[in-house]
């Protein structure tokens, strides 16, 4: 047996389908920052579900990475006070090219920008990755 929806209930769906999509941001570039001899790169997943990803790579052919990235990064909405990160899943610290992705809370409501903040020892200001959102 087929089941057909009434108008108000193929309303009722579009408009949730509609609204739903409209809540989450689009997709985001990368952000790259290069100092002190290190390259950074912070590119954003969907900003959907229960944890927000952003995908980090490291590189670097003077010294070892020994950042712990899971404690040195945080998430900043709309200027807002400072996300702490949930945590780190990738490469270890050492070597010269780490890669792996730092999951946080989401925010909701959507803020209308995020900051990916990530503190270095011996940088004297964190590493800043922006994305506006609305």
């Amino acid at each position: 047996m087929r089941t057909r929806l009434t108008p108000l209930l193929s309303f009722v769906v579009a408009a949730t389908l509609i609204s739903g999509s409209a809540l989450a941001a689009p997709n985001l570039p990368s952000r790259t920052s290069s100092a002190a001899a290190v390259m950074m790169t912070a590119t954003p997943h969907p900003l959907t579900g229960t944890v927000w990803e952003f995908d980090v790579v490291l590189n670097t052919h003077s010294g070892a990475l020994a950042d712990d990235l899971a404690t040195s990064a945080t998430l900043v909405a709309d200027g807002g006070k400072p996300l702490a990160a949930l945590a780190w899943q990738g490469d270890p610290p050492g070597g010269h090219h780490r890669k792996g992705v730092l999951q946080f809370k989401p925010i909701s409501p959507l803020p209308k920008s995020l900051e990916l903040r990530i503190t270095r020892d011996g940088e004297p200001q964190p590493r800043v990755f922006q994305w506006t959102l609305k």
